[in-house]
């Protein structure tokens, strides 16, 4: 069973690209990418085995973007194919390809800030840290979205994944004041702390 519901979930999966306009090498690339998580699950999937949360690692992010986004945007947004399509991409090494494939995006839906907060955070992967391209992504978006809190959220998140932490932290901490009884409080009060234990490393090594 569980077999057959993989294959049905590629097959869905393959149409919905289609029908997204993705063609040539970037199909290529997006059903590398599935057939890429497809072969882990035949080589180490066990459907029999009752589900259990993962041990988390010392060296992981302290904020996931997909956790991220999902705190700001909810997880059912009509965006969400296209951002998991990008975010596969990037985790299997295709960062070009995940930048393309939200550009196609933005380009057919213009007027999408979640869409644009997505194509900065794929355009900060792809060069290692945030970008004049980046940065005009993130200003989109908070034009799309007056006071909205996301796009200041992300842009932080560059700004601290670029090695700008000081400016990162400083806005991050007036994010959390502004909003004082979001839901994504403890997650951006997570991500602050991160960045300020990195800040203090990076002066104890001067």
């Amino acid at each position: 069973m569980g077999w057959l519901i993989l294959l049905i979930l590629l097959a869905l999966s393959a149409g919905l690209l289609w029908l997204l306009g993705v063609r040539r090498g970037l199909l290529q690339a997006c059903g590398a990418a599935l057939l890429f998580g497809a072969s882990g699950y035949a080589l180490q999937g066990r459907p029999t085995l009752a589900g259990a949360p993962a041990g988390g690692s010392a060296e992981e992010e302290p904020i996931m973007l997909t956790q991220a986004r999902h705190a700001f945007f909810g997880e059912f947004s009509p965006e969400e194919s296209w951002m998991r399509m990008s975010e596969a991409l990037a985790r299997t090494g295709h960062s070009e390809d995940a930048v393309n494939i939200l550009t196609n995006a933005v380009t057919r839906y213009p007027g999408d800030a979640h869409l644009w907060v997505g194509l900065g955070n794929a355009l900060v992967d792809h060069a290692h840290g945030l970008t004049p391209p980046a940065e005009m992504a993130y200003a989109r978006a908070a034009e799309l979205l007056p006071g909205h809190p996301a796009p200041r959220f992300f842009h932080d998140l560059a700004l601290a994944r670029s090695g700008q932490g000081e400016p990162a932290l400083n806005d991050l901490i007036a994010l959390i004041r502004e909003y004082p009884n979001a839901s994504w409080r403890p997650m951006a009060e997570q991500l602050a702390i991160a960045i300020a234990a990195g800040e203090r490393q990076r002066a104890a090594r001067r």
